[in-house]
């Protein structure tokens, strides 16, 4: 199943991959960048008094300065797996003024229980097992906050996966989960009124090396624990080529990618529960002195 596969996920393994792409990705991250300014829109239509954001996921920080410039009075935090990725965002202009960054696990959130108003994830919770995830975001919202996120669908990639499946059977492409399972996770998870929609967005590009060039810049690796280890060999890669090559509409090479929106309400009076061992209050998270 596919939680399965991303219950089994690496995370070391994620974390170096976005290392890796953390001085590259603001250069390659066009869709993500799109896909975030839509998500940033729908927060026009969310009504809650605002006082603690959390960006899960929080990358170079793109997402964050933009929650810190709609909510300015609001204490404002990102948060990403990547210490590259972390840095990479304190060295943006303007981030000291309403913006401040940590390295940490979204399944294990160094935050405390029922202390974030708006808990904001853009393209981070499908590197995440659903359950463990939303069981945290449950935890630190406050009674009444919200969840809006946004994360891939299964179909996301479906050109690649199919070149590759006509070279083979082993995983080449990252199992991505159906928004019907997000939903019925966020409501196990005890969220409620959650919210799904789906975007099908066609990138189309020259040829499959930028398809390849694209997915490298931004770190996105494939996680699955079933994935073939090594290197691939050249008539395999050859093939593979070949058969991406065929699925060109008028020249040009498409990539698809759903795009999952969700969001959702943390309960008015949720039952506490036990946090992890490193929780700070996040008041107590200061911007980096220099």
């Amino acid at each position: 199943m596919a939680s399965d596969a991303i219950a089994a996920i690496n995370k070391r393994q994620v974390r170096q991959a976005f290392d890796r792409a953390a001085e590259t990705y603001d250069q390659y991250a066009v869709l993500q960048y799109d896909i975030a300014e839509r998500v940033l829109e729908r927060l026009d239509v969310i009504r809650v008094d605002v006082r603690t954001v959390l960006d899960i996921g929080c990358g170079t920080g793109y997402c964050t300065r933009a929650l810190a410039n709609r909510y300015p009075g609001a204490n404002v935090i990102g948060l990403d797996l990547s210490p590259a990725m972390v840095a990479a965002a304190h060295k943006q202009r303007g981030w000291r003024r309403r913006s401040r960054y940590l390295s940490g696990d979204a399944e294990a959130l160094p935050i405390a229980d029922q202390s974030v108003d708006l808990l904001f994830s853009n393209l981070a919770i499908q590197w995440c097992d659903p359950e463990r995830v939303f069981a945290e975001f449950t935890r630190v919202l406050r009674p009444g906050g919200v969840l809006m996120f946004t994360t891939f669908g299964p179909d996301t990639l479906k050109e690649l996966r199919e070149a590759w499946r006509q070279v083979n059977d082993a995983p080449h492409v990252h199992t991505f989960i159906d928004m019907h399972d997000l939903g019925d996770a966020l409501m196990r998870a005890g969220l409620s009124e959650p919210v799904m929609d789906v975007e099908t967005l066609v990138v189309q590009y020259p040829d499959v090396a930028g398809v390849m060039r694209d997915l490298k810049g931004i770190g996105a690796y494939n996680m699955d624990p079933d994935r073939t280890r090594g290197l691939t060999g050249k008539q395999s890669y050859r093939e593979f080529h070949s058969a991406y090559e065929a699925m060109a509409v008028e020249g040009k090479i498409p990539a698809t990618y759903e795009a999952v929106f969700g969001h959702a309400w943390a309960p008015a009076t949720p039952g506490r529960k036990v946090g992890g061992d490193q929780v700070v209050p996040v008041s107590a998270i200061r911007g980096r002195s220099r």
